[in-house]
């Protein structure tokens, strides 16, 4: 797979390239990249790039005439182009997923108040927000997004460290825990450690329904819409729930909601 940075500062982005699991799928020949620097298509000898809008207002706008002619030079109208933006749609993993079957993507790194809108017309594919909030870096958004799909490539990572990550599956990855066996007397949870791996499988799923409903209940309901719960993971939710409700009462109407719910089942 082939990743094209465009940026006025290339420096940001080679230091990712060249460090940790990416430099070794480099080396492997599974990621090959080119950073592009705009200025280099700049017409003036000050490498100009920038420019105020029409229209007035505060900033500067990348201008289309250097962009343009750094798309040209690396063919971007054969390859998928991204331009990450916070105006663009919300980055997911599915999309990482989807992205990890190009074969070539290039990315426009935005700089000040962003580039020219005719240049988002004319070459790009795709707008993408890494989320509610704006960075002044493109390039450090761009690598974020690089960093989600490349690890999805064939081979750059074992496909079971991949299979129980948070959003692999629609929910959040559960805790994880290592030696030593006791830290700051606080010790490991036993189900971890005695060798039951079905008791594993099932304090590990109840663990994610619980991890994703408190922070992300959002991803329980598209998961349901979506039918990927099975009959175990909802009479989990089911047990945290009546869990959750009954840790929030006081003490008197717990023991009401607990009888109340004994005379529910026919019990005495």
């Amino acid at each position: 797979m082939q990743f094209t940075v465009l940026t006025l500062f290339p420096e940001i982005p080679r230091a990712f390239f060249e460090a940790s699991i990416m430099a070794k799928a480099v080396e492997r020949g599974i990621i090959a990249y080119d950073l592009v620097d705009i200025r280099d298509f700049a017409f003036d000898r000050h490498r100009t790039c920038d420019d105020k809008p029409y229209g007035g207002g505060a900033g500067q706008l990348l201008l289309p005439e250097p962009l343009g002619r750094a798309l040209d030079s690396v063919q971007a109208y054969k390859k998928h182009v991204i331009y990450v933006t916070p105006s663009g749609k919300p980055f997911t993993q599915r999309k990482a997923q989807e992205l990890s079957q190009k074969d070539e993507i290039v990315l426009i790194c935005g700089r000040y108040e962003g580039i020219d809108q005719r240049i988002i017309d004319l070459y790009v594919d795709d707008e993408i927000s890494l989320g509610d909030f704006v960075l002044s870096s493109g390039e450090v958004a761009a690598t974020a997004i690089i960093d989600a799909v490349y690890r999805l490539v064939d081979d750059v990572i074992t496909h079971e460290s991949l299979d129980e990550e948070s959003y692999a599956d629609g929910l959040l990855e559960y805790p994880q825990y290592t030696r030593p066996a006791v830290y700051a007397g606080m010790a490991v949870p036993e189900v971890l450690t005695n060798g039951n791996h079905e008791h594993i499988r099932k304090w590990r799923l109840k663990k994610r329904l619980q991890k994703t409903l408190a922070n992300r209940p959002d991803l329980i309901a598209t998961a349901r819409l979506q039918g990927t719960l099975g009959a175990e993971a909802e009479q989990m939710i089911e047990e945290l729930t009546e869990q959750c409700f009954e840790k929030h009462l006081p003490r008197k109407k717990r023991r009401r909601a607990r009888a109340a719910q004994g005379e529910h089942n026919g019990l005495d």
